[in-house]
C-alpha cells in the first residue's frame, strides 16, 4: 500500500458536482493498493497515518498526531500511486492491485479507520471521477509505503 498524507485545514471530494466526503482539520490521504496487500497492511498504514506526529503542539513543534488533536480523515482511493512512468512517456499500472481486489481492500481499509477513536472519517469513491480539493496546512506532506521502499 502507498499513500501521500497531506497535513490539511480542510479537504473535500466532489464526484458529479455532490461532496461525497469532506473534513476539516486533519488529514487527507490517497491510498494506492497492491494484490498482495492483506489486514496486517492496513494495520501499518492506519497506524501511521493516526499516529504520526505532524501537528504542531503549544511550542509550534510538530509533535502532535491526528489522535491528540482530536482531528478528521479524508480517505481518498488512488490506483496512480503505483504507475510506473520510468519508461516510456504513458505510465504503466501494472504493478497495483486489480480493481476488483483493491475496492474490496479500500472498502475494508475504511471500515477499520472508521473504527479507530476519530472524531471524523469520509472517503473518496472507488472508481469515481473525483475532484479532490485541499488547503494544504504547511505544507506538509509526507509518502507512505507499507513495502517501506521510500
Amino acid at each position: 500500500m502507498r499513500g501521500v498524507l497531506q497535513r490539511v485545514t480542510e479537504a473535500k471530494v466532489t464526484v458529479d458536482g455532490q461532496v461525497i466526503g469532506e473534513i476539516g482539520k486533519g488529514i487527507m490521504v490517497l491510498l494506492g493498493m497492491l494484490g498482495t496487500d492483506d489486514e496486517k497492511t492496513m494495520e501499518y498504514m492506519l497506524d501511521k497515518v493516526v499516529n504520526l506526529r505532524i501537528f504542531e503542539d503549544e511550542n509550534g513543534k510538530m509533535n502532535l498526531s491526528l489522535l491528540d488533536i482530536e482531528g478528521e480523515l479524508l480517505i481518498v482511493p488512488n490506483f496512480t500511486l503505483y504507475g510506473d512512468a520510468r519508461k516510456g512517456r504513458r505510465p504503466g499500472y501494472s504493478s497495483g492491485a486489480a480493481p476488483d481486489v483493491a475496492a474490496k481492500l479500500f472498502e475494508r481499509l475504511c471500515e477499520k479507520a472508521k473504527e479507530m477513536p476519530l472524531k471524523k472519517v469520509e472517503t473518496g469513491q472507488f472508481q469515481a471521477d473525483m475532484k479532490v480539493s485541499l488547503v494544504n496546512d504547511g505544507p506538509v506532506t509526507l509518502l507512505l509505503d507499507s513495502e517501506k521502499l521510500f
